[in-house]
């Protein structure tokens, strides 16, 4: 059976009207790990660019870049959850958000593509011990044979442990 049709299949048992309509998610990687985000978050993506630096800031927290007259605070995702040693590349790019009225970028390793879920294609989020806080997962969607860890942004970039909205202005 194919996967289309299972899901279908899946969808059937839960009777009709259980299965919302798809969400979006814009899917990233940081290390070996693939991530998504609800897609209506993202105001842009861009290249990384050399950040002008902020004293006493944590140390994710990269700078700030001027954003066509919006200063816009730069976290480092994999410093944030410290996933090793951090390389810019080519592929790393900077996602623009719009959480919580603010708009915040984050350094990711690269971006993969948009993809929809349904409410069957994602599971909760397991309760395990890791460098990423669980509180900050929706959820785990699976897509072919991909397992995406899907990240509630807004709670995260808003956190108290983020130091974005009580010290960046």
């Amino acid at each position: 059976m194919s996967e289309a049709a299972q899901v279908s299949a899946g969808a059937a048992k839960m009777g009709p009207g259980t299965d919302t309509a798809p969400q979006e998610f814009l899917t990233f990687t940081l290390g070996k790990e693939e991530y998504g985000i609800e897609i209506l978050k993202v105001q842009e993506i861009r290249s990384y660019e050399v950040v002008t630096t902020i004293a006493n800031a944590p140390e994710f927290i990269k700078g700030v870049v001027n954003l066509r007259g919006t200063i816009v605070p730069i976290v480092d995702m994999r410093i944030k959850f410290q996933l090793g040693d951090v390389d810019y590349t080519q592929f790393t790019v900077v996602i623009i958000l719009n959480v919580a009225g603010r708009v915040v970028g984050m350094v990711v390793d690269s971006v993969s593509d948009v993809i929809s879920l349904t409410s069957s294609q994602i599971r909760p989020a397991p309760n395990f011990s890791s460098t990423f806080d669980v509180r900050y997962i929706t959820g785990l969607g699976t897509v072919d044979q991909r397992m995406l860890i899907l990240v509630d942004i807004e709670k995260l970039m808003s956190g108290s442990d983020m130091a974005l909205f009580d010290s960046v202005h």
